[in-house]
This record gives C-alpha cells, sequence and structure tokens, in this order.
C-alpha cells in the first residue's frame, strides 16, 4: 500500500532526524581525519626530501673520494717524473719532465679546489638534513597526538553511530525511489546538510527565506510535499515531530 503524503513527510522528518544527529557526531571530530591525512601526506614528503639529501650527500663524499685518489696519482707521477730528472741527458728531457711535474701539481690544486667546494657542499647539506630530521620528528609527534585524540573521540562515538547507521538504513528504506533520491541529492548540495528544514517564524529553517502565508497553510495540511522556493529544501510544520 503507497505511503499517504503525511507519512511520507514523517519518515523524511526521521531521516533528517537521524541524519543531523550523525552529523553532530563527525562534527565533534572536526578537522582532525583532514588534519591527521595533511601530516601524514607531509611526512611521507619530508621522508622523500631526507633520502634525497642522504643521495645526494653519499654522492658528494664519492666525488672527493674520487679527487683524493686523482691527487694520489698524481703525487706519484711527481714522485717518478722527479727521479727521472736525476737521470735526463739533455735540456729538452728536462724540460718536458718539469711541464709533467707542473701539469700534475695543477692536477693536485684543482682536486683540491673541487674536495673543498664539495666539503661546503655536504656540511650545508647536512644542516639542511638536520633541520628536516628535526621538523619530522615534530610532524611524527603532532601525528601521533592527533591520532590518538581522533581514536578517543572515535571510540567514544562509534557504538552511537553505529546505531545510529543501522536507524538510517531503516528510515531510507521506508522511502520511495523517487524521494530517497530527492532527499539525498539536497543533502549533498547544502552546507549544512539540511533537506528537510521546519517553518518557523515565517521562514524556512534551512535558508532563513520568507515563506508565504498560503504556502504555509499548504505545508500544514500536509497533503502535498513543498519545497522552498529559495532553496529547494523540503519544508514541514514546525510542530511536526519525528516518530523516532
Amino acid at each position: 500500500m503507497e505511503a499517504s503524503i503525511e507519512e511520507r513527510l514523517n519518515n523524511l522528518a526521521d531521516l533528517q532526524a537521524i541524519d543531523s544527529k550523525i552529523d553532530e557526531i563527525k562534527a565533534i571530530r572536526g578537522e582532525l581525519p583532514m588534519e591527521v591525512s595533511d601530516l601524514e601526506d607531509d611526512i611521507a614528503g619530508l621522508e622523500t626530501r631526507i633520502e634525497k639529501y642522504g643521495e645526494e650527500i653519499k654522492e658528494q663524499e664519492g666525488s672527493i673520494s674520487a679527487n683524493k685518489n686523482k691527487i694520489k696519482e698524481a703525487q706519484q707521477f711527481i714522485k717518478k717524473y722527479q727521479t727521472q730528472l736525476d737521470n735526463v741527458k739533455n735540456n729538452r728531457e728536462y724540460d718536458a719532465l718539469s711541464k709533467e711535474i707542473e701539469i700534475q701539481g695543477l692536477e693536485i690544486q684543482a682536486a683540491e679546489k673541487r674536495i673543498g667546494e664539495y666539503g661546503k657542499q655536504i656540511e650545508l647539506k647536512k644542516e639542511t638534513l638536520d633541520a628536516a630530521n628535526a621538523e619530522l620528528e615534530g610532524r611524527k609527534l603532532d601525528l601521533e597526538n592527533k591520532k590518538k585524540e581522533l581514536s578517543t573521540i572515535i571510540e567514544e562515538t562509534e557504538k552511537e553511530e553505529k546505531e545510529l547507521m543501522t536507524k538510517r538504513n531503516k528510515a531510507e528504506a521506508k522511502l520511495e525511489d523517487r524521494l530517497r533520491v530527492a532527499y539525498n541529492r539536497i543533502r549533498q548540495n547544502v552546507k549544512n546538510g539540511i533537506a528537510v528544514a521546519n517553518v518557523e517564524r515565517n521562514s524556512c529553517t534551512g535558508c532563513f527565506g520568507n515563506i508565504p502565508p498560503q504556502m504555509q497553510a499548504d505545508i500544514r495540511s500536509r497533503k502535498k510535499i513543498i519545497v522552498c522556493e529559495h532553496c529547494g529544501r523540503i519544508l514541514i510544520d514546525s510542530n511536526e515531530e519525528a516518530t523516532s
């Protein structure tokens, strides 16, 4: 048997009352779920940066080692050429060996300069790394505290929310498909989640738009479903009470 208009309005009012209670529970959690998610993203980003800094430091340390090896090789060449200088037979050989010694000396200077530059870069990178690690520890502590806070709130409200969701499913099942779709669509499109609004003081409690006297009379008669011409919410008499 098809439900009467009054029964449909009562069912809508019941569902709205349940949804409003669920919204209140979610409001208690506030921005905590989003804050937890944002902190998790921040931590993941910091960990990626820290890993990158570590790789860059290792790469620069590798470059320092490579340049130290170049210095050792150059020193060995210098030692070799200096030994050969003792056995030169003419000025041409002497000049050639002296030139090679000079070149190796320049190689040593260049390598020492590069080592110094890499050392400064590593020092700066380590300072940045230390700051990032400190920031990471701070964010992890913040996350731990936020998770504890959220967990406590969820634990305190979980039972009530489950019970309300069970009631909601039963209340929603009483609505015909057209009304259920309309109700949920309105809920999604309004900021406060109020799809079924009372009329109080000649105004819609959802948007505070004025409701004409004749429309108020039609609402009180409960002979048809009427929506607010300002916001599209379903309107009910303020004296009408939810049955659950």
